[in-house]
């Protein structure tokens, strides 16, 4: 790798990776992208209840996050009480692939890191 790209991939304001993967490496998105890409559209209170250990206000962050991204789509009716729904983008949908490689990826070599880990730490 060049000097030049150390230094690109160094500056994590700027680095296309660092900053998508700084996306990905928090506790919710991928889990929300993927129940999105599994259900289609979903309003707030069912991912909550799908994903039981998020708070309320975790995972308004989360979504607010991942809209500002441009990963998601919300859509707010005109109705009382208020409903509002998320699904993913046509960018959103383009990441799916590339998650779920990582996913089955990780699910492969998971053991082995595991084990990694424990004798290391020994």
């Amino acid at each position: 790798m060049s000097e030049k790209s150390l230094n690109f991939f160094g500056d994590a304001e700027n680095c296309p990776v660092r900053n998508v993967m700084d996306r990905f490496g928090d506790k919710w998105s991928t889990l929300v992208l993927l129940l999105l890409e599994d259900q289609g559209v979903m309003r707030f209170n069912e991912l909550h209840k799908t994903i039981k250990s998020v708070s309320q206000k975790m995972l308004s962050v989360t979504l607010k996050s991942l809209e500002a991204d441009g990963l998601i789509l919300r859509k707010q009716y005109p109705e009382i009480p208020p409903r509002v729904e998320y699904r993913l983008s046509e960018r959103g949908q383009s990441l799916i692939p590339h998650i779920q490689s990582l996913v089955a990826w990780a699910n492969q070599h998971m053991p082995e890191i595991k084990k990694s880990r424990a004798s290391y730490s020994s």
